[in-house]
């Protein structure tokens, strides 16, 4: 048989073959794109093209890492390509190294000032590095050209939100719904922005749109969870929580937020299990870690054992909280308490506790430490068992006879009084009252109102010189221990939920409390009492935001003067 003469096989076509994948790619074909890319790489390892069309896949099907390999040496290749630098910074943002990735942006930005998506990009990342001012810059210029550009929207809301304007950030948020009405991402941030305008309900028709559309949206969970708590639906509330979590079981805010339904329900021993989530938050410290010490939750007894107990949240937790050092001293424990400085003269003598110190102070030896909000789940407190020895709290004499001249000459009944509570708090616009709605109470013959706040704002001087029967201590305390003392000199407290209101309660003494609608867990959800301060009388709320029904009961409560 005559030999056959061999067939050549086909040349290589690189051009060709980077051209068929960039179709396949475009069509959405991308695992036969990839391999297309793949093999004009092979062929030639230091072309841009490759490197680049394939860095881009490679990100796009969720390789990360081989996608930063491949485009990094694609702007080694080709340093003034802005599409691969816009490509690099992608992927660095999607790695949160996003200073990394405003670098590349920069660059490209230079090489295409006029670019809408980078900039957009730019605005991402620096959004994500907190720095929502320097992102509106961007985007500020994008609208300038693009008014109408959805996205450009979006993102200008939720840097005004960052920024804390709401308001703002809810117009730029209905624009945005006007071009892509039904976005998901856009109601899950306009749901957000109107939680922070308190607006629960309208919050929870536009969270209830974002998760129907995007079932795995645990923000938009989370973020329901919160409206429903807000409209006192603790129960629904904590269901959408649980969604939050069956997506992520790790994401600590829904864990977080999940106790506290739990714990408004009078689920105690689940709440507080819950609770321990606190520490893992986004944007908050683990301070059990720097005490150098084994976290006590319980599991031993602590006989002939120091246990370190040490303040973590505001003055109010830690008085409430306080409580639990005597049941400790009690087992045979010796007790060392630190908390806030503003509380360490009050707490120098509560009973049960070995020595008491300001935070940053020296600490002498002890053996195990113990957060004090994580005290009831140590001490295994259910709704059954909360421990209230009221009272555990009391004036020091001397602090006494340093302010009883001022209330002795107040004529009548003398009622201590505090409407708000620091103006940064989280729950302020909730929980304080704005002192001019309180002033039918001011009015009211016979009485004596002693402020007890530690701060005024803008108003509440003129307000307070307006009714001559209202007198401003509070503004000359120096310590809690100044507050105490005052509140045991006078025939009754009434205050919003704040510091003052533990410790009036916790020192047994008479105490009335305002409560918004949607109450914090340790004053419960209905009645007149709550089992942490079952002293205490509580006003409630029966409407959001309606003050001017509490103001109405207060004053019919302090003319039948039997009542206190």
């Amino acid at each position: 048989m005559a030999p056959r003469a061999s067939v050549p096989a086909p040349r290589f076509d690189l051009g060709q073959t980077l051209q068929d994948g960039l179709r396949l790619h475009r069509e959405g074909r991308l695992h036969d794109a990839e391999k297309l890319y793949a093999r004009a790489l092979k062929a030639a390892p230091d072309n841009f093209d490759a490197l680049n069309l394939l860095g881009a896949i490679k990100a796009q099907t969720g390789k990360m890492g081989e996608a930063l390999r491949l485009l990094t040496a694609a702007v080694k290749v080709n340093p003034g390509a802005a599409d691969a630098l816009v490509n690099l910074a992608n992927v660095l943002h999607a790695l949160k190294r996003d200073a990394e990735a405003l670098d590349c942006l920069d660059k490209a930005l230079r090489l295409n000032p006029h670019d809408t998506q980078t900039q957009l990009n730019r605005a991402s990342a620096l959004l994500s590095m907190k720095r929502p001012q320097d992102a509106l810059a961007s985007l500020d210029m994008v609208l300038a050209r693009e008014p109408q550009n959805a996205a450009a929207l979006l993102n200008h809301g939720v840097a005004k939100a960052e920024l804390g304007h709401h308001a703002d950030a809810l117009g730029d948020l209905n624009a945005a719904l006007r071009l892509a009405p039904g976005n998901p991402t856009l109601l899950y941030n306009r749901g957000s922005a109107f939680l922070h305008l308190g607006k629960p309900a309208e919050a929870l028709a536009d969270l209830d749109r974002a998760v129907a559309a995007l079932p795995d949206h645990r923000l938009a969970w989370n973020n329901r969870g919160r409206a429903l708590e807000m409209l006192n639906r603790h129960d629904e509330a904590a269901a959408s929580f649980g969604k939050a979590i069956a997506i992520d079981k790790d994401y600590a805010d829904a864990h977080f937020n999940l106790s506290l339904a739990l714990l408004a329900l009078g689920k105690l021993e689940q709440g507080f299990g819950e609770y321990e989530w606190r520490w893992k938050r986004s944007g908050v410290t683990d301070r059990r870690r720097g005490y150098g010490r084994p976290l006590w939750l319980g599991e031993y007894p602590l006989a002939r054992k120091t246990i370190l107990l040490h303040a973590e949240q505001g003055l109010g937790d830690t008085i409430q909280f306080a409580r639990y050092a005597s049941m400790l001293a009690n087992t045979g424990a010796r007790v060392v308490l630190e908390v806030q400085a503003e509380l360490k003269s009050l707490f120098a003598n509560m009973p049960g506790i070995a020595s008491c110190h300001a935070r940053g102070e020296p600490l002498p030896a002890y053996d195990v430490q113990c957060p004090l909000g994580s005290l009831p789940l140590a001490l295994k407190t259910t709704a059954e068992t909360v421990p209230a020895p009221i009272p555990y709290v009391t004036a020091d004499p001397e602090r006494m006879a340093k302010w009883r001249p001022a209330i002795d000459k107040l004529p009548g009944k003398r009622v201590a009084l505090t409407w708000a509570g620091h103006a940064h708090h989280v729950n302020d616009m909730n929980r304080s009252i704005p002192l001019e709605t309180l002033e039918p109470l001011l009015a009211q013959p016979g009485i004596s109102f002693v402020s007890v706040q530690h701060e005024l704002r803008e108003t509440d001087g003129e307000i307070l010189a307006r009714h001559p029967q209202a007198t401003n201590l509070g503004t000359q305390f120096t310590d809690m221990a100044d507050t105490a003392a005052v509140l045991s000199l006078v025939d009754l407290v009434i205050a919003v939920d704040t510091s003052v209101a533990h410790l009036a309660a916790a020192m047994g003494h008479p105490t009335w409390v305002l409560q918004p609608f949607t109450p914090d867990w340790r004053w419960t959800l209905t009645g007149a009492r709550s089992p942490w301060y079952p002293q205490a009388r509580l006003f409630r709320q029966p409407a959001i935001g309606d003050w001017s029904a509490v103001v109405a009961n207060l004053r019919d409560a302090l003319i039948d003067s039997a009542k206190f």
